[in-house]
């Protein structure tokens, strides 16, 4: 069996997913969630991008240990010194530097030659193995790129030291068949190429990136770039979770495995569109919540008399047993803090302490604790972002026959501001009465709930996602009271718009 290294994404392209904005002490969560799964190596951001993204990469790299730290760079002198220095405190450092090779971006956006992109690609590798040792090179638009220019310009990067050559399907234009010919003819005819790490990046543009991801890994490809959910630009990235549970299910097909543990693919997905705002589509492979859920009669019967009939895994395998928490309202806090522990959270003492009490007021109101109740209150208590606006009390008044009201208040540093408004709903006052008291005014470009489990008690998480100043934000709120988490989710997106005032926008590869 072949070992495939799993590179994750989902910080540096994943966080390009329109209205995704993550703050440093967010990737650095996500980190320790990805250094638990598996993942040979996280790629933290592009340090050059703005300071928010330096110091982002900065803190993942300090925070990881079991895996390589990557960090993005064009092929700019400037750009890899900025990379060099964010991974200066990484335990394995590696700097990925790209420039475009096919003629439609040399032409048009590099308005450059093929000679001088050569040139150029050279120099970056050479100046970022000055810093590190591991460098991967990638050829951006691969698959619209002559392959002779790609078998030109990867054999001349190899000379210069690249560690890894990446082949990306920047705009998931090719098809299987297509891009395994073109790693067969890459890793066949470029001088050096079996000496370094073979690796694919593919977007999900014709819905083929995990498609095209292991077709190149039946063609010889050893490593694999993804993101947890399939996040990224546009229709996003080949999803993490689908590739390595192909490799898992077929493995005997593909002869090669890698070495993620598989239990905490849920509990990654879960925590990932927890902190990006993204849910995940109910029919998502793997890790949707229709995954393993079997409606049709035939499939019913079939599944009671042999699991094997209608399921090729199991959910356990990806860590979706529904385990329900034996604690109850008179655990102590020991107790809770082991579970927790068992769950993959870390909390420091005042996090600890307040999501027991959070825990104790839940036990009270329902039946029943599960693990996606607890995992929903603990990242609604310990989202990173600083609270400028708090809600400190909240009173609807709704019904068929009156009209909508809402009286909040909220505390910003010492002071307690009250207002009150009406709204087409009840949660619109609630908005429009955040609004006056915060004095921003921001348009709601979505809201959705959904139910972290089932029964008339179970427990809402509420998505806001607002634009403020051209720019989205997102924020969350579970609660049994759906109408207090709206207010918290709406707060935590107008505080997240407050916290990144002044921070430049990303620059997007």
């Amino acid at each position: 069996m072949r070992k495939i290294l799993v590179f994750d994404t989902t910080l540096r392209d994943g966080e390009q997913t329109p209205g995704v904005n993550l703050n440093a002490a967010e990737k650095v969560e996500i980190a320790r969630s990805l250094e638990r799964l598996g993942v040979d190596l996280i790629e933290a951001g592009f340090p050059v991008a703005s300071p928010g993204d330096f110091a982002a990469v900065a803190e993942v790299a300090r925070a990881v240990k079991d895996c390589s730290v990557v960090a993005l760079a064009r092929a700019l002198p400037k750009d890899i010194a900025e990379a060099a220095a964010a991974l200066r405190d990484a335990v394995s450092p590696v700097i990925h530097t790209f420039i475009a090779t096919s003629d439609i971006h040399i032409q048009y956006k590099l308005r450059s030659t093929k000679e001088k992109v050569l040139e150029q690609a050279v120099e970056a590798v050479k100046l970022a193995r000055n810093y590190t040792d591991r460098v991967e090179f990638s050829a951006e638009d691969a698959t619209r790129s002559d392959p002779e220019f790609l078998r030109q310009i990867f054999a001349a990067v190899i000379a210069a030291g690249a560690t890894t050559i990446n082949i990306p399907d920047t705009v998931g234009y090719t098809t299987p068949g297509e891009f395994a010919q073109l790693i067969t003819y890459l890793r066949e005819n470029t001088p050096g190429m079996d000496q370094v790490t073979i690796s694919v990046h593919c977007h999900n543009d014709l819905g083929l990136a995990v498609a095209n991801s292991l077709a190149a890994i039946e063609a010889g490809a050893t490593q694999v770039e993804c993101t947890i959910n399939g996040l990224g630009e546009r229709a996003g990235n080949a999803a993490l979770e689908e590739i390595v549970m192909a490799l898992v299910t077929r493995g005997q097909y593909y002869q090669a495995e890698t070495g993620i543990n598989t239990r905490q693919i849920a509990f990654t997905s879960r925590l990932v569109s927890s902190l990006t705002g993204i849910n995940v589509q109910p029919n998502k492979a793997i890790v949707g919540k229709n995954a393993f859920a079997h409606e049709s009669g035939i499939h019913q019967d079939g599944m009671l008399k042999n699991r094997l009939t209608y399921e090729i895994m199991t959910p356990e395998s990806v860590g979706l047993t529904q385990s329900r928490l034996v604690l109850g309202k008179h655990s102590g806090r020991h107790a809770f803090k082991a579970h927790l522990e068992e769950m993959g959270y870390t909390l420091t003492a005042e996090e600890l302490e307040r999501a027991y009490g959070r825990f104790i007021e839940l036990a009270d109101k329902k039946k029943e604790v599960t693990d996606r109740d607890i995992q929903a209150l603990i990242e609604d208590e310990t989202q990173k972002v600083e609270e400028t606006y708090s809600l400190e009390y909240l009173h609807v008044s709704s019904g068929n026959s009156t009209v909508p009201t809402a009286t909040v208040i909220i505390k910003h540093g010492d002071q307690l501001i009250q207002e009150a408004s009406c709204g087409d709903g009840p949660v619109d006052a609630v908005y429009h009465a955040i609004e006056r008291a915060t004095g921003i005014q921001v348009y709601l470009d979505s809201w959705s709930i959904e139910a972290t489990t089932g029964g008339k008690d179970a427990l809402g998480e509420v998505t806001a996602r607002i634009i403020k100043d051209g720019r989205q934000f997102t924020g969350r709120g579970s609660s049994t009271d759906i109408i207090v988490a709206s207010a918290k989710a709406f707060l935590r997106a107008l505080n997240r718009s407050l916290q990144v005032q002044g921070e430049t926008e990303p620059m997007k590869e």
